[in-house]
């Protein structure tokens, strides 16, 4: 097999920004889909189906984020065996892991339908909220196969340092969304029903088109019939580091159901709010997640190939650049939110565009510290130590939760971004004491 993306010799900042570089893009293309979607229905649907899209979107990424955490424990296994340029097991590891795949894809489509009603209720989503909820997810837990498709060829790629081919399939299934967003809503009159149509056959395009690209350009990397066999200790492995690494990104995503439970408590108009800073944010975050991944694919190839002072240095340099980062967005986040709100929403009251700014003040004071924890969440990732950032999330979630509801009815939607800055201030506590702690964590 030619090695063509090694990250084990080099330039070890060029490797991180090379690889960064396509996943901050395609996490930005990624968050497109749901801005798009917010801004065809804020603009021609109203403000009743715009908050109807945030609550939506929460459900939604709970779905979607077990998948992509999921493919991203996988992915450390390929990038493992990469490094050790264990070719066989490689074919072996995509067999197992597209299976396993393919059935949790098709139970989570299934769970999801059933559990709709019951968790609609649980976060307290307003009545006229809910109707508009109900039409847009039953629609968009149809494609979660194709999802898995998408997530489990990008991470195959990603894992041997081709980010760029699931960026540009990306950005073309992104066009195909807003065309299909227009024609069915604004031209057909299709409501709410037509978003989620449109996301649903741009996400079945971009998988279809990520494994023809595997196959023509990377053949190598899928099974064959002689990789099909049962491998109990690989088999195992997929499924521990699978699991947990989902587990990581759901229990961020329950919490934020919870969250968003406390939000919808005090009415439609908050919401709105809050569903515009949600957009924001998923753009900053974008940065974060994928310097993250940039991070934890250097230090699994590395790791793999036993290049220890490499983990550590790739860690170091990851950190300064995602602390730059941070400090920078935490910036530009506040100066983008009142032209935000006004490019999505149109018209709005004083008092959402004001909860809308004073929320994201609040947070950009901690939100080095959202960075400052993706890059030790990298590490971990890369070590194998796929446990210690699904603790973190669950502390970071339980103080988020916890304070969101205890505050929120005195100080609306900024009690919410102080919560979530706490929790960001006891995860990095915990990550970096845990760090120093350990002497021999990179080895």
């Amino acid at each position: 097999m030619k090695i063509t993306d090694d990250l084990t010799r080099g330039n070890i900042r060029n490797q991180l920004v090379v690889l960064a570089l396509p996943l901050i893009l395609g996490n930005i293309f990624q968050q497109l889909y749901n801005t798009i979607d917010s801004f065809i229905i804020g603009r021609y649907i109203g403000h009743t189906a715009f908050a109807a899209v945030g609550v939506a979107g929460n459900i939604m990424n709970l779905f979607i984020f077990v998948i992509n955490g999921g493919c991203n424990g996988i992915s450390i296994i390929f990038a493992e065996l990469y490094g050790e340029r264990k070719w066989d097991g490689l074919r072996r590891e995509s067999f197992l892991s597209f299976s396993f795949g393919c059935f949790v894809a098709v139970g989570l489509s299934l769970a999801g339908r059933l559990t709709l009603p019951l968790l609609l209720g649980v976060i307290h989503t307003p009545a006229e909220v809910r109707i508009f909820v109900q039409d847009y997810l039953r629609m968009i837990y149809l494609g979660l196969p194709a999802v898995f498709l998408y997530n489990w060829c990008s991470s195959v790629l990603r894992a041997i340092g081709d980010t760029k081919a699931p960026l540009w399939i990306l950005v073309i299934a992104m066009v195909l969304n807003f065309s299909l967003d227009y024609l069915l809503v604004v031209c057909c009159g299709a409501g709410i029903s037509g978003t989620a149509a449109a996301t649903v056959v741009s996400q079945l395009f971009a998988s279809a088109f990520c494994f023809l690209y595997i196959k023509l350009r990377h053949p190598c990397l899928l099974f064959s019939r002689e990789d099909v066999a049962f491998d109990r200790r690989l088999l195992l492995k997929t499924i521990t580091f699978g699991v947990i690494s989902a587990l990581h990104q759901s229990s961020l995503y329950i919490g934020k159901l919870f969250v968003q439970g406390a939000v919808n408590t005090a009415g439609t108009e908050m919401i709105s709010a809050y569903t515009v800073t949600m957009r924001i944010e998923g753009f900053a975050n974008s940065f974060g997640d994928s310097g993250s991944t940039a991070i934890s694919v250097f230090v699994a190839q590395n790791r793999g190939a036993g290049e220890y002072e490499r983990v550590k240095q790739g860690f170091r340099k990851g950190t300064k650049m995602m602390i730059l980062l941070g400090i920078c967005l935490s910036f530009g986040m506040v100066l983008v939110t009142p032209g935000a709100t006004a490019l999505l929403m149109g018209k709005v009251s004083e008092g959402l565009a004001e909860n809308a700014e004073t929320y994201m003040k609040v947070i950009a004071v901690f939100y080095v510290l959202c960075f400052i924890g993706n890059s030790f969440v990298g590490l971990y990732r890369g070590l194998g130590m796929v446990h210690i950032p699904v603790i973190g999330t669950i502390l970071h979630i339980s103080i988020r939760v916890i304070f969101s509801y205890l505050f929120i009815g005195g100080m609306g939607l900024p009690a919410v971004a102080a919560a979530t800055g706490i929790g960001w201030v006891a995860v990095v506590v915990f990550q970096s004491t845990l760090y120093k702690r350990r002497k021999d964590i990179c080895k």
